[in-house]
């Protein structure tokens, strides 16, 4: 049984690159930077293309015919396209088996390879209103986010000062505290009394008392 092979949507960087890029060397600052922008001509899959072009070329410039005038409705084109599309490969299919060796065929196969392409274009031009709507739609995403969040901390704010509003309103006054802390006057003479008692039965301090079981034990 054989194992299916996993393969990458897109190349492997070049190891000789990656190897530069080691947790050591980004520590130290010894990574190489980033390549700088190009600003004149490239070559990319083949094809040369220049910084100053703009991002979506136009027909001509890359050497095919417009089929549709300069001023346009893109979303009525794109139905017309779609629809010659359509009849144009029905005229194919018709040469395909009336007359598989006419000449129309390739004409056939160029029309409708100049149609996919106008679609295609088309459909490109949607491109920076795509990117704009995704970026506006994150940012509003975003805010949202941060808004719930806020509230929902401004909500969880609001009931810990609840908490200690509450709190400090059920604290007793000091007046309260002194008036229940307060020790009875009897009681303190009884207390004192007590004291002087203890200090005629037995003159020495109690550290002295210790001291002395100390000394006698070591004896």
């Amino acid at each position: 049984m054989s194992e299916t092979a996993q393969v990458s949507s897109l190349p492997l960087p070049p190891m000789q690159y990656i190897n530069f890029y080691t947790d050591e060397n980004v520590r130290r600052n010894r990574a190489p930077l980033p390549p700088r922008p190009i600003h004149d001509s490239y070559s990319m899959f083949g094809n040369s293309f220049n910084a100053d072009d703009a991002i979506i070329r136009s027909l001509e410039s890359q050497g095919f015919r417009r089929l549709y005038p300069m001023h346009f409705e893109r979303r009525r084109e794109l139905k017309k396209l779609n629809h010659s599309l359509l009849a144009n490969f029905l005229d194919l299919l018709d040469l395909l088996v009336h007359c598989p060796d006419s000449p129309k065929r390739a004409e056939k196969v160029e029309d409708l390879s100049l149609l996919f392409i106008h679609i295609h274009h088309l459909l490109n031009e949607f491109r920076p209103h795509q990117a704009r709507e995704t970026l506006r739609v994150m940012m509003e995403l975003q805010k949202r986010q941060r808004v719930e969040t806020a509230a929902r901390f401004k909500k969880h704010l609001d009931k810990v000062q609840d908490i200690l509003q509450n709190a400090l309103q059920s604290l007793p006054d000091q007046n309260e505290l002194e008036s229940n802390f307060k020790v009875p006057n009897e009681l303190l003479d009884q207390m004192e009394n007590n004291t002087c008692n203890i200090q005629k039965a037995d003159p020495c301090f109690e550290l002295d008392r210790i001291m002395c079981n100390v000394v006698d034990n070591m004896r």
